[in-house]
């Protein structure tokens, strides 16, 4: 099937640096990316879906590099009049972001679905991947911490991911379906991808909706994934803290355990080909590999060295 699509389980910004060196290596109609909603969240009274958003921002050209969230070259001056007025605006919306916020809310308060929102969104700005959430049913990440239990927008961005993670909770689980199109993508596929994203915050709450994990299990596409975890560290966020807090080692192996019911290739940084042997025991080809990247020849190196493993390229 040379014209099948490439899935890609995307959550976070590794996610979206990774899917715009592989949108420079394929045919960018060939990608199908399923989106995380889990960190999904109600934002002065606007409908924020930011890692939606910031997988679309960078397939359109159109992300923040330094960030690494939001929209180049934003402005900031409605969060600036909202604070004057005694508004907490810990949560940055850009100007411009805001007014994907106040469309998206707009039309799901019409009736509207998010998959069928993000659709048209995607349209406006030119993007030609497909992207569509998870589910259209609310998902919505919980953390407990010694402080309790928190929305993750409120653990992630207020309080700045601080302190022990004790136990996640994915409100709204057991209710979500997948989005249109999502399991006949993965059926269909060429490949399926898993991006170098926080295997807990990111990937977790796509797999949690009912049916997908078990359609990745039986799809007969190769499923690879990449991992965020180099050499005991996350190269962006809190992955590496949460995998000590809950339970799992953290290392490239112990990302490769969360997934080895369905993964076939499991790709490795060079720092870490010391675990490629214990990666192969769970019955998965470990593909070493700069999974690092620094700048985009680096997004189109690794994107071309994991098409390969799948004999894709």
């Amino acid at each position: 099937m040379p014209d099948a699509r490439i899935v890609a389980l995307a959550g976070g910004v590794g996610a979206a640096r990774f899917l715009q060196g592989l949108a420079d290596v394929i045919p960018r109609e060939r990608l199908f990316v399923i989106g995380n909603v889990g960190d999904d969240a109600e934002i002065h009274g606007l409908h924020v879906s930011p890692d939606l958003d910031t997988v679309m921002y960078t397939l359109a050209g159109l992300n923040d590099p330094k960030r690494g969230w939001g929209i180049r070259g934003d402005t900031f001056r409605c969060l600036e009049f909202l604070s004057m007025i005694g508004v907490e605006t810990w949560f940055g919306l850009g100007d411009r972001d805001l007014a994907i916020h106040l469309y998206r809310t707009g039309r799901l308060r019409e009736g509207a679905k998010l998959s069928e929102v993000t659709a048209e969104l995607c349209a406006a700005l030119l993007v030609d991947s497909a992207l569509v959430p998870a589910t259209d049913q609310r998902l919505r990440t919980l953390v407990e911490t010694p402080a309790g239990m928190l929305e993750f927008q409120d653990w992630f961005v207020r309080r700045g991911a601080r302190g022990h993670v004790r136990s996640l909770r994915l409100e709204g689980a057991a209710r979500a379906r997948p989005a249109p199109g999502v399991l006949e993508a993965i059926a269909g596929a060429a490949a399926v991808l898993v991006c170098p994203s926080n295997p807990f915050i990111s990937i977790g709450p796509i797999l949690a909706v009912r049916g997908l994990r078990e359609a990745l299990r039986r799809t007969g596409a190769p499923v690879a994934a990449i991992s965020p975890i180099v050499g005991g560290r996350a190269l962006k966020g809190p992955a590496a803290r949460m995998m000590k807090d809950l339970g799992h080692a953290a290392t490239a192996a112990g990302v490769a355990g969360l997934y080895r019911d369905f993964v076939n290739v499991f790709v490795l940084d060079q720092k870490d080909r010391r675990l490629a042997p214990e990666i192969e025991k769970m019955e998965m080809r470990a593909v070493v590999t700069n999974t690092i990247m620094r700048g985009a020849a680096r997004r189109r190196e690794l994107a071309q060295a994991v098409l390969e493993a799948l004999g894709i390229a």
